[in-house]
Parts: structure tokens; C-alpha cells; sequence
């Protein structure tokens, strides 16, 4: 399907046609229709929502996401020897021209982040790679990225790069889809009696959307939503941020750390040592929790010609920010209460997880929760303007026009099968393959593993199976044992919680380490 697209792109790159920025095709009026459709082709955002869905083509998208998707088209990662980009489509030039795939960003945005690019350490734009990550962003393709370095990690410097590319993404995002709707209510008001006969008989005046929402950034830790949300701001060009409402109230609640109830204590043999007092917890650990650790956050944001109003009502805004806690606690209220509901995740064109691995060991069910509840059809109307909404979305096809990004520092099975079973997005997948030295060699003490088969009826038992075994089998011989340090692994919060209460109902001696 995308390779149609960018055919007619190049046949009409060779023909002639001139190349228009898209802002540069809004401004001025053009007579030629082919280059106004040369610039639509050649812009991203125009191609892949301007594209027409048939039912035929989603229901095989549907059943693709059953099976096992094969990747090819291999693409260094930059600066990089053991990583490369793999993709299900044959990849689009913009995706293997670094720089100039930011051609489909707002002029204006793009020279602002230049700017800024300037006055930082990676002042070249081109070896910093830092237009590297957009140009797939700009794909509108899914992106699975599992070597993320975070800012928590000793010894490895943050890639920065990556958020500065997804949040400029986002805001091009935003800021062009207002250009859109803006430039058509325009030349309506100066038809207005021929207003509706021009939105039935022409597809260019069908902008609109269930509700206003299009980009949802899913992050673990108020902390964590402090930088981005800090970036964004700084990121947005000046004219466009004239007043940022609410700053001291978000600089309050979310910039401000949780100090915890009991302080750490340090050991009298290490104040021997040394008469610094060292925390007991480790470095990573204290870089990721020092900030404001709380989890359960949301905040809407809404971008006017001259402003941005941060904490607006959700059905107001243009981003939502939140953590997967913050999220399901609403989706759990409106399931509770017919008056509430979260129509405002119904239009989410753009949906970026950061720091997945953190959100792994929160509990990654709310993450898929959350997924799953996203681009239904609306259980209100929200004051829509029924007669503009485009028709792929009241086809219910909009999942298949939703942007995912997935980003973590490692790969677990269930970002894997999220991202398997759980983004659609018609233009394709791309994700990173790594090449992983392995450390088995460098084991010194050969260790003896030993694997135990259990039973179960069918998968839908397999928990309660896997627990029972456990209770029967397994914690007699751990009770029973003199030898200490015993360690056990639950792979999911739920199942945590189980044994955690198991083994307090057995006044079993142990200690807890979550998250």
C-alpha cells in the first residue's frame, strides 16, 4: 500500500514537478493543480491521512497481526555496527536521506530546534544524528526501539536524540493538523451558503475527528513526564508560547520529589570508611526515583496560536500525558460510572510508550489495557461536527492509521507481543535488531539448571496451574531447606502480589524488591 504512494512520488519528481514545503502550499495560491498534488504526495502527513482505506485491506492487516510479520530492508542504525533497522515495507526515500527527511516538518518548528541544536553539544545536526530517529517517526510506520539508553543507567550517556524526535514528531503532528482544519473553516466562512454542498461533494473539507486528543505519550514517572514535558515546551518556537499557562502549578506537582517516609540507612562499618554517609540504594536506582516517583498522573495540553495551556480538559487538548496507572484508574471509573467516559483516547493518531522497561516493572497489563481501550468508536458525540469527521473514522478503521512507538533499554516477551498483536498501522513495522555479545561465556561457576513441567487444562488455567505447582510442589522443599538465599522471580505484578500473600499467609521469613 505505501509503495503505490511513493511511486507516484517519484514519477512526478520526474516530470518536473516542483517540490513545496507544505506550509509554502497553504500560504500561496497556487493554479496548477499538479504541483498542489505534488506537494501532498511528497508530504507524509498528507499521504498517510489522506489515504482511503478499504475493509478488504484492513481485514488482511487484521490477519497479518496474527502471524509471525517477516522483516527485511535492512538499515545501519546510526553510528552504530551492531544495530540495524529492519522494516515489513520496502523503505521510503525520506527514511534513507538523514537530514532531508525533516522536510515534513513545519518550517518554523524545524528552524527553532535547529536553533536550539546550536547552543548544545551536538551543534552538527547531521553527526549528532539527530534527524536520524525523526526520519522514521516521519514514516508513520510503527517503531519497536529496544536500545534505548536512559538517563539512569551508570556509564552509558542518554540518547537524547530519541525524545527530541518523537516530541518534534508530535508537535508537527499537532501543529499541522490545526493548520488544516484552520485554513478550512477559513475558506468556508466566505461560502457559507454553499458551506455544507462543498463538505458533501469534496473529501478535502472531511478533517475533523471523533474528539480533538491525537497524540498520547504513555511515561512510568511523574519525574520522567517533568523532562519531557519541560522539552516540549522548550521545543515549541517562540511565537507559539507567548504564555504557557499553569507553569508554577506543573513545576509543583510534578517537579517536586517524594520524600520517603523512612530515610535510608548506611551501615556503622561504611561510616568507618568513609565519612561521607552512602545511600544503600544504587546509583541507577537513585537517578530514576530521586524526582518525583509518583505513577499516577495525567495532564492534558493544548496548543493555541500564541499559547500553551497545560492541565486542560481532555477533550480540549491536542496531547494527553499520563502513566498507564493514571489511565486505567479512568477507563476503571467510566466502566463504573455510565456518566464518565474516555472517548478522548478514540482519535489518538500518534501513540508514544517511553521507557517501556521501566513500565515493565510497574505492571504492563495497564499498558496493554490502555492499548486496547484506544480508536473505539465514541459512546458520545463531544460536540464533533458530525458532517467533517473523515470517513475512515467512522469506518472504525482508525487503528489502522495509529502511529505506535515503542521505546525501552531492553526487549521483553510482552513489548514484543504488544507490538506484534497490537499496532496496525497500514504503513508498516520497523524495529531495531541487535547483536548481543552474550555473557554465558564469562560465567566462571558452571551453575546446574534444572527445568519442572506442570499441567494445565488449557492456557486460560495456566496461572492458577503454575501457582497451585508452586504452593504444592515447590515451597515445601524452599521451607524445608536450611540452605538460605533463595531467590524467587515473578514475571508480572499480579503474580507478585500472589505469592507475596501466599507466603505471608505461611509467616514465611522474607524481603520484597518491586520495581
Amino acid at each position: 500500500m505505501g509503495s503505490k504512494k511513493r511511486k507516484a512520488a517519484e514519477e512526478v519528481v520526474a516530470n518536473g514537478a516542483r517540490k513545496l514545503d507544505d506550509e509554502e502550499a497553504e500560504e500561496v495560491e497556487v493554479d496548477n493543480e499538479a504541483v498542489i498534488e505534488a506537494s501532498a504526495v511528497l508530504s507524509s502527513f498528507n499521504s498517510h491521512f489522506g489515504y482511503s482505506m478499504s475493509k478488504t485491506e484492513a481485514e488482511s492487516l487484521e490477519q497479518l497481526s496474527r502471524k509471525e510479520r517477516r522483516y527485511g530492508w535492512p538499515l545501519p542504525a546510526f553510528g552504530k555496527s551492531t544495530l540495524k533497522w529492519v522494516g515489513t515495507e520496502e523503505w521510503p526515500l525520506e527514511a534513507s536521506e538523514d537530514f532531508s527527511a525533516t522536510r515534513g516538518i513545519k518550517s518554523k518548528l524545524l528552524k527553532h530546534w535547529l536553533d536550539i541544536m546550536k547552543t548544545s553539544e551536538a551543534s552538527d545536526f547531521d553527526s549528532s544524528g539527530h534527524g536520524s530517529f525523526l526520519s522514521l517517526c516521519n514514516t508513520y510506520q510503527n517503531i519497536l526501539h529496544q536500545n534505548k539508553k536512559p538517563f539512569y543507567v551508570k556509564g552509558s550517556h542518554e540518547d537524547s536524540s530519541i525524545m527530541d524526535a518523537y516530541i518534534m514528531h508530535s508537535l508537527n503532528h499537532v501543529l499541522k493538523t490545526r493548520d488544516v482544519i484552520t485554513k478550512n473553516d477559513a475558506k468556508l466562512a466566505k461560502h457559507q451558503g454553499s458551506a455544507t454542498e462543498d463538505i458533501l461533494s469534496n473529501e478535502r473539507y472531511l478533517d475533523h475527528s471523533f474528539t480533538r486528543p491525537k497524540v498520547l505519550i504513555l511515561l512510568p514517572l511523574a519525574s520522567i513526564a517533568f523532562r519531557v514535558i519541560r522539552r516540549l515546551i522548550q521545543l515549541t518556537p517562540p511565537n507559539q508560547k507567548v504564555n504557557v499557562e499553569h507553569m508554577d502549578r506543573f513545576s509543583n506537582e510534578f517537579g517536586a520529589g517524594i520524600v520517603e517516609e523512612e530515610e535510608e540507612k548506611t551501615s556503622s562499618l561504611q561510616k568507618c570508611n568513609d565519612s561521607n554517609s552512602k545511600s544503600s540504594k544504587p546509583s541507577d536506582f537513585r537517578a530514576l526515583f530521586d524526582g518525583n516517583n509518583n505513577d499516577h498522573f495525567m495532564m492534558g495540553i493544548k496548543f493555541t496560536r500564541k499559547s500553551i495551556r497545560l492541565y486542560s480538559d481532555f477533550y480540549s487538548s491536542d496531547m494527553i500525558i499520563a502513566s498507564p496507572l493514571g489511565l486505567i484508574t479512568k477507563i476503571g471509573e467510566a466502566e463504573d460510572d455510565k456518566e464518565k467516559d474516555v472517548d478522548y483516547l478514540s482519535s489518538i493518531e500518534i501513540l508514544v510508550i517511553d521507557h517501556a522497561d521501566v513500565m515493565a516493572m510497574q505492571n504492563w497489563s495497564h499498558v496493554k489495557s490502555v492499548v486496547e481501550k484506544m480508536n473505539q468508536m465514541p459512546t458520545k458525540q463531544h460536540g464533533t461536527d458530525v458532517m467533517r469527521i473523515k470517513q475512515w473514522y467512522l469506518d472504525g478503521l482508525s487503528k489502522y492509521y495509529r502511529q505506535t512507538i515503542v521505546l525501552g533499554f531492553y526487549l521483553t516477551p510482552d513489548m514484543n507481543a504488544l507490538f506484534n498483536h497490537q499496532c496496525f498501522s497500514y504503513q508498516g513495522k520497523v524495529k531495531l535488531d541487535c547483536e548481543y555479545k552474550g555473557v554465558l561465556h564469562k560465567i566462571l561457576l558452571q551453575v546446574r539448571q534444572i527445568y519442572e513441567r506442570f499441567d494445565a487444562e488449557s492456557i486460560l488455567v495456566v496461572d492458577d496451574a503454575r501457582f497451585k505447582y508452586f504452593t504444592d510442589k515447590v515451597f515445601p522443599k524452599i521451607r524445608d531447606t536450611v540452605q538460605g538465599g533463595i531467590m524467587i522471580f515473578m514475571s508480572s505484578y499480579l503474580e507478585f502480589v500472589r505469592i507475596r500473600n501466599f507466603l505471608k499467609s505461611q509467616d514465611a521469613s522474607f524481603c520484597l524488591l518491586g520495581e
